[in-house]
């Protein structure tokens, strides 16, 4: 038996996309891999965090929108109500949080405050581990 707070929720725990993410892990470009599995959020964390990294804020705008969306879809899918812990110890919930934290970045690079203090909120809330691993902490 457990002694878990009945009042917050339990965490959100995405399932495993073993062929997206082995195609990640192997190489193929995250454009080929979003383009073939469009709900996998890490493909597109990937391709925010390159835009972000050449120098591109508004295309990794984009890229971590489309993947923050898809994430949410996701985690809802999964029972996520809006709130609780999604923990980034994880993997599979790490292509969110790292949707969420380009998101975050990009914002903060083109001058969107409120956005960048929404995204960093919510990881804050999923699971302050996610903000030391992408760098927001």
């Amino acid at each position: 038996m457990t002694n878990r707070n009945l009042l917050e929720p339990p965490e959100t725990l995405l399932p495993t996309d073993e062929v997206a993410q082995q195609e990640l892990d192997t190489g193929t470009d995250p454009s080929r891999v979003a383009a073939g599995h469009p709900a996998f959020s890490a493909a597109w964390a990937s391709l925010a965090e390159a835009a972000l990294e050449a120098g591109e804020p508004v295309a990794a705008y984009a890229y971590a929108r489309t993947g923050y969306h898809r994430g949410l879809d996701a985690l809802r899918k999964a029972g996520w109500k809006g709130f609780g812990p999604v923990p980034w110890r994880h993997e599979p919930n790490r292509g969110v949080l790292r949707s969420v934290a380009a998101l975050a970045k990009a914002a903060r690079e083109i001058g969107e405050t409120d956005e960048f203090d929404r995204c960093r909120q919510l990881l804050l809330d999923s699971d302050e581990a996610a903000l030391e691993a992408t760098g927001l902490a």
